[in-house]
C-alpha cells in the first residue's frame, strides 16, 4: 500500500538529477519562498535579487493569514471559534496536504533493511510488545503517518522546523479522527487538520485551535527518538517505516541543511529565550501540570532529576537537519525520560519553539 498523496509543485522531484527541488529552507537561502513552484523557482533565480527578496516579502506578509483567504482556499473549518489571534498563523508554503500525510503505512522488519544508517534517528514507538520505527528520513517529507497499532489508532508526528517529534491516540470522545497537513505554521510549528471535521490543530500541542473541536486536545503517547541501531538491536524483528514509493521524494536527503546550525529560525518571529540560543536543543516533558523543560547540553553534561522524572543522555543518533545527507548528521544524541521508572511522553526541540508555546517555564540550562 501507498500514501494517498499526490506530488505538490513545489516539492515534486527532478528525476533527471534525482533530487528533490529546493525544500524551505534550501528556498529561503536562495531567497525563494518555498511555496513557489518550482518553474517560477527556475525563473528567479535568473532574476534581479531584489526581485526575489520583495517577492519573498509579499508571500511572507502576515496579511495574508486571515479566515476570509483560508475560505477562499476552499476550507470548511469554523473560523468563529478560534483559540489563538489569526495573525500568529501564516503560510508555510505548500497547500493542504502539500506536504502529504502517509495513510496506508508499509513496514519491513528492522533486520531486513539495509539502507538506513546505524546512526539515523528514528521515533520509536512500543505498545505492549509491539514495537515500530519511524525514520526521520520518510517523516521529514510527510510529518504525519495515521498509523493503527495494537489496536490504538495513533498519529506519529515529526515537524522539521521545530525538530518536535510528538505521538497521539487519534481517538477523541467516540470517534477516529484522521490527520492532515493544513500547510500552515503558528511558531515555526506544524499546524495539523482532522478530515472528519476540518479543525485545526497545534502540533507541538495537541490542541484543536480553531473550527468544531477548538479547545480539544489529544492523548499523548510516550516515544522517543533512538538511533536505528539501537532499535535494531532491541527489537530485530520490530516494524520500520519505509516509504510507499521510494521513487516519491529523495528518502534520506535532508531538505533542511544546516537549519539546525542557523542562528535564528524560520518563518518565527516572536520572542527569543534569554540566555540560551534560540537553536539550541531542550527536552521537554510533558507532566501533568506545566512542563519541565531542560537543555540538552545539560543532561549531557550532568543528567537530569527532579520530582521522579529522569533524564539520561545517549549517545549515537545523527541531526537530520544539519547535512544534506541526514545518515552523515553530526552527533546530537538523544534522551530517555522516566517517571518512577515508566517512559513518559516528551520530545527534543529547540529551546524558541519551547519558549513560544511556554513563555512562563523557565529552561534549566
Amino acid at each position: 500500500m501507498q500514501a494517498t498523496a499526490q506530488r505538490p509543485l513545489c516539492l515534486r522531484m527532478d528525476a533527471r538529477r534525482s533530487r528533490a527541488i529546493p525544500g524551505k529552507v534550501e528556498a529561503l537561502q536562495m531567497g525563494i519562498h518555498p511555496g513557489v513552484p518550482y518553474v517560477t523557482v527556475k525563473v528567479m533565480r535568473l532574476a534581479v535579487p531584489a526581485i526575489a527578496v520583495a517577492f519573498l516579502a509579499l508571500l511572507a506578509n502576515g496579511a495574508m493569514a486571515d479566515p476570509a483567504r483560508w475560505k477562499s482556499e476552499g476550507w470548511k473549518t469554523d473560523f468563529s471559534r478560534m483559540s489563538v489571534e489569526h495573525e500568529e498563523i501564516r503560510s508555510g508554503g505548500p497547500p493542504r496536504d502539500g506536504i502529504p500525510s502517509i495513510d496506508n503505512p508499509r513496514f519491513s522488519p528492522a533486520s531486513s533493511l539495509t539502507d538506513l544508517a546505524d546512526r539515523e534517528p528514528v521515533i520509536q514507538l512500543v505498545i505492549n510488545d509491539t514495537a515500530r520505527a519511524y525514520p526521520l528520513r520518510v517523516l521529514t517529507w510527510h510529518e504525519i503517518v495515521n498509523d493503527e497499532i495494537e489496536g490504538r489508532p495513533v498519529a506519529v508526528t515529526y515537524c522539521p522546523l521545530c525538530n518536535a517529534s510528538i505521538v497521539f491516540d487519534r481517538r477523541l470522545e467516540g470517534r477516529v479522527l484522521e490527520f492532515g497537513t493544513t500547510g500552515k505554521l503558528r511558531n515555526s510549528d506544524l499546524v495539523m487538520y482532522d478530515r472528519e471535521t476540518e479543525s485545526w490543530w497545534q502540533q507541538f500541542t495537541g490542541t484543536a485551535i480553531a473550527g468544531e473541536l477548538e479547545g480539544q486536545k489529544l492523548s499523548l503517547i510516550p516515544s522517543r527518538i533512538v538511533s536505528f541501531a539501537a532499535f535494531r538491536q532491541a527489537h530485530p524483528d520490530g516494524a520500520v517505516l519505509v516509504p510507499g514509493d521510494p521513487a516519491f521524494r529523495d528518502y534520506g536527503r535532508n531538505p533542511y541543511r544546516g537549519y539546525d546550525s542557523s542562528a535564528a529560525p524560520f518563518l518565527y518571529s516572536g520572542e527569543m529565550p534569554e540566555n540560551i540560543p534560540a537553536m539550541a536543543r531542550v527536552v521537554v516533558i510533558r507532566t501533568p501540570e506545566n512542563p519541565v523543560i531542560v537543555s540538552l547540553e545539560r543532561v549531557r553534561r550532568n543528567g537530569f532529576s527532579q520530582d521522579g522524572y529522569s533524564i539520561v543522555y545517549i549517545e549515537g543518533v545523527a541531526s537530520a537537519l544539519d547535512t544534506g545527507d541526514i545518515a552523515q548528521g553530526r552527533e546530537v544524541g538523544t534522551v530517555r525520560v522516566t517517571h518512577d521508572g515508566r517512559d513518559v511522553a516528551h520530545d527534543i526541540t529547540f529551546a524558541f519553539v519551547a519558549h513560544a508555546f511556554h513563555p512562563d517555564v523557565p529552561i534549566i540550562d
